[in-house]
């Protein structure tokens, strides 16, 4: 990668592992739901395997050669909440590699957690301590460190990290209403997002339907509050269905990938709805999310290649 485009390679390129990983995660769980084998999951998980090694070391590059690009980065206040999509990247590949590599996915999962934490330090400790943040420069992108600790006990609770892992929903849970609250703010009473940013509204979704999946691994089964956190992401998820035209207009921008990893979380809590309730509409409308996420993906990489080939993306902003 030219010198110049190293430097202004961007930590939002991790997004593309996170919808990756959850497109991964979603065809595992419906191996598992629907007592199949489908025979491109193995592919699926050696290619965001592979993506994330190449991500990483060009951002090591980045990191090694314009150092002060990457200060720029972790001080810009849109920027600094695409920082976490690192560490989240790490806890789906645990994820992912929960059942067929234990070890390795303990290894990814403590990794991930220890960087999570660090993120999240860092950028509360940006946000109590600001001198730069303004109500512009809210979007739903702020979400990202919250789903990020929420995310943590999909495979610590199997791993045996149970306390550790509720710590890490609690910091998420407390955070998601918070942030919620300003997101709305932001977007009702001032003017409205950027198009690069219009994308990332369906990260409304991921939260509470991540959420969900954890607190059904953490509690063990289905209760009142998992239901409000399901639904809770449905009624996000339909709400943004009915702007799709809206959505379908806007140009490629990286932020299309935000709506990868959102649509990966609802199939999969659909998925997880229909084994605990029983109720085979779950599981309908779940694999027929993840077959569109399928198709979503695709688009995505082929979006993706396009703007590199073209130079589209990594400029100056």
């Amino acid at each position: 990668m030219p010198g110049s485009r190293l430097e202004h390679f961007p930590a939002a390129f991790f997004a593309m592992v996170m919808g990756l990983a959850g497109l991964t995660i979603g065809w595992e769980k419906a191996q598992s739901v629907l007592g199949q084998h489908f025979p491109f999951v193995p592919w699926l998980i050696g290619g965001v395997s592979v993506l994330f090694v190449a991500l990483a070391g060009v951002y090591v590059a980045k990191t090694i050669r314009y150092p002060a690009a990457v200060r720029a980065e972790v001080q810009h206040p849109v920027r600094i909440h695409f920082m976490p999509t690192m560490a989240i990247s790490l806890l789906l590949l645990a994820i992912v590699y929960l059942h067929t590599a234990p070890e390795a996915s303990r290894w990814l999962w403590i990794a991930g957690s220890a960087l999570q934490l660090g993120f999240t330090l860092f950028v509360f400790n940006a946000w109590m301590h600001h001198e730069h943040f303004q109500v512009q420069h809210m979007n739903p992108a702020w979400f990202i460190p919250a789903v990020g600790n929420v995310l943590v006990p999909v495979a610590g609770v199997p791993l045996g990290y149970d306390l550790v892992s509720w710590f890490f929903f609690s910091v998420g849970i407390l955070l998601w209403p918070v942030l919620l609250t300003i997101v709305f703010y932001r977007v009702l009473f001032h003017q409205a997002l950027p198009e690069r940013l219009v994308p990332t509204l369906f990260i409304l979704v991921a939260p509470p339907a991540v959420g969900f999946i954890a607190y059904v691994r953490l509690t063990g089964g289905l209760d009142v509050f998992a239901q409000i956190l399901y639904f809770s992401a449905l009624f996000f998820t339909v709400v943004l269905a009915t702007q799709a035209t809206r959505f379908l207009r806007i140009r490629f921008y990286l932020s299309w990938w935000a709506y990868s990893f959102p649509l990966a979380a609802i199939a999969i809590a659909s998925m997880l709805m229909a084994e605990q309730t029983g109720r085979i509409g779950f599981l309908y409308l779940g694999f027929g999310l993840l077959t569109m996420l399928s198709g979503i993906v695709v688009l995505l990489l082929v979006q993706t290649a396009r703007a590199v080939y073209e130079r589209g993306i990594c400029l100056p902003e």
